[in-house]
């Protein structure tokens, strides 16, 4: 395909990364900022463009015209809505514009059409419902979604006094009779797709795969199982605050907000009427403290700046908060601060590149015998999760799991069938209308056959 990315930011900057990867796209990147595109120039294999990319002369010179796919986000949502406006009539195929603010964001349902837009992604949304879906379950520091929500894919860090220390994953499956899959573990920054005789050792960070019901019978039958949260201290009022407010509102979840700016905080009130919006300081432990940090379920830190964010989690450690969230853009922040008791980092760049790289794939592969539905980026981009719908009869169709020949470095984590959520073994088999979950190092995949020798 060819994909114009217009903007050099976190997002756009991630996106470049993660579709150049696969020599099946050409990717064009355009940003105003000189600097930012000599740095890109350095690090990737890609053209660059230095401009505006709503300038007519800019998005010709950036191949346009001819592009499969035009992506617009640069830092307003208005230079996104019409750079996509003025590449649709230039003539590319479809256009993807991250749109940040409520209103747009509401209002696009009526104006996607006249934007001629083919998708839009609120990075602050997509943010939020990552974050909720931590809270609800609390025992994995993330959780990703396939199958409609009824799969879900944990991060599980393994501590010292657990249970399966020691054992291998043939055991694991054996002693406790509960339908999951271990797919990927990450060990002193090695990944490993490992076999039923890995051996789980204290520090390995698992990534389990099954349905909510068989995650938390495993959990409970280890001694990991966390209680429920049932109330949550906000640090920071920005949109992703109102997001996940109104989610976990829902979810029957008490929601106290705290931020610094009296005009934001006022707001927040009239927005959230049902939520405890505090006008000061995250920042100030007397603040938190006389606020209940001691005695709250969840701490979730989503101030503007990352270095606040991790102060606010790691003081929350040490006071003993039961499940603690903090946003962090900067991967190399999130990477340093690891172990360190912040059980969960999260940024919007990551999911909002999740989503994007999920649209682009199910683009890119409507020829195959499988649509790609979603996709996530695991352990720093190194390994993939994605999910493929079994589209129609094929080489591997109907044919046992043992008798395929798959690549070491993938394997199968679920198969969902009408009703059905299977964590297969060598007798089962695919069907047409099949939902698979792929686990690989393999980048870009986008077709079961991918993964087969």
């Amino acid at each position: 395909m060819n994909i114009v990315i217009i903007g050099d930011g976190k997002v756009g900057h991630k996106l470049a990364v993660s579709l150049s990867q696969t020599d099946e796209n050409d990717v064009v990147l355009i940003d105003s900022n000189e600097n930012k595109i000599k740095n890109t120039i350095n690090q990737l294999d890609i053209i660059c463009i230095t401009g505006n990319g709503a300038d007519i002369e800019v998005q010709k010179e950036a191949g346009v015209p001819e592009a499969d796919l035009v992506i617009a986000c640069a830092s307003t949502d208005e230079l996104n809505m019409i750079s996509c406006l003025l590449a649709k009539r230039l003539g590319a195929g479809q256009t993807i514009a991250r749109v940040r603010n409520p209103v747009y964001f509401q209002e696009l349902e009526v104006l996607k059409d006249d934007l001629l837009l083919s998708m839009a992604v609120n990075p602050e949304l997509a943010l939020s419902d990552e974050i909720a879906r931590i809270l609800v379950f609390p025992d994995a520091s993330k959780v990703e979604t396939f199958v409609k929500g009824r799969v879900e894919l944990v991060e599980f860090a393994v501590k010292d006094e657990s249970r399966i220390i020691g054992m291998s994953l043939a055991s694991i499956y054996k002693k406790y009779q509960v339908q999951i899959l271990v797919c990927a573990i990450e060990r002193k920054h090695e990944v490993h797709i490992p076999s039923g005789d890995f051996v789980v050792e204290k520090g390995d960070v698992l990534h389990i795969a099954a349905s909510h019901q068989a995650l938390e019978s495993f959990f409970s039958a280890i001694g990991k199982r966390v209680k429920k949260v049932k109330n949550v201290m906000i640090c920071g009022g920005s949109h992703v605050a109102y997001y996940l407010s109104k989610k976990i509102l829902a979810l029957g979840m008490e929601v106290k907000i705290i931020e610094k700016s009296r005009e934001r905080a006022e707001h927040l009130c009239e927005l959230l009427p049902e939520v405890t919006v505090i006008n000061g300081d995250a920042g100030k432990p007397d603040l938190l403290k006389e606020e209940g940090i001691e005695v709250t379920d969840a701490i979730v830190c989503l101030t503007g700046m990352d270095e606040e964010n991790i102060i606010m989690a790691l003081y929350a450690n040490t006071l003993g908060v039961r499940k603690i969230i903090a946003k962090v853009n900067e991967d190399s922040r999130a990477e340093m601060v690891e172990g360190l008791g912040i059980h969960s980092t999260v940024s919007a760049k990551g999911a909002t590149a999740d989503a994007i790289v999920s649209y682009v794939r199910a683009m890119n592969n409507s020829a195959g015998s499988a649509n790609v539905e979603t996709v996530y980026q695991l352990i720093g981009g190194e390994i993939e999760a994605a999910e493929l719908i079994i589209k129609e009869e094929t080489n591997y169709t109907n044919i046992p799991l043992k008798d395929l020949r798959t690549k070491s470095n993938s394997l199968i984590a679920c198969i969902a069938r009408n009703h059905k959520i299977i964590i297969p073994n060598g007798n089962d088999h695919i069907e047409v209308g099949d939902s698979v979950v792929v686990i690989t190092d393999e980048q870009g995949i986008d077709d079961f056959d991918d993964i087969l020798l």
